[in-house]
């Protein structure tokens, strides 16, 4: 028995197993994709991948400051 779809050159998924969408960016907040790219990731090139790839260490997948808070609650 061969084990070559375990041998083939192909880049590998980013996720991680934290498989989260977060409902503002609409990215995964485990590994920054979005549910298109995560969908569609067996189909793409390698190319496709590679580009996704490289752009993932710039996404963002939740936003930075807080949303609310003691400081939200005093300012009404």
């Amino acid at each position: 028995m061969s084990d070559d779809v375990w041998k083939r050159d192909e880049i590998q998924s980013p996720c991680i197993k934290i498989c989260v969408i977060h409902p503002e960016t609409r990215l995964c907040t485990g590994c920054s994709r979005s549910i298109d790219e995560i969908g569609g990731w067996s189909k793409m090139s390698a190319e496709e991948r590679s580009t996704i790839m490289a752009e993932l260490p710039t996404r963002s997948p939740v936003p930075k400051g807080r949303r609310g808070g003691r400081s939200a609650r005093l300012a009404r």
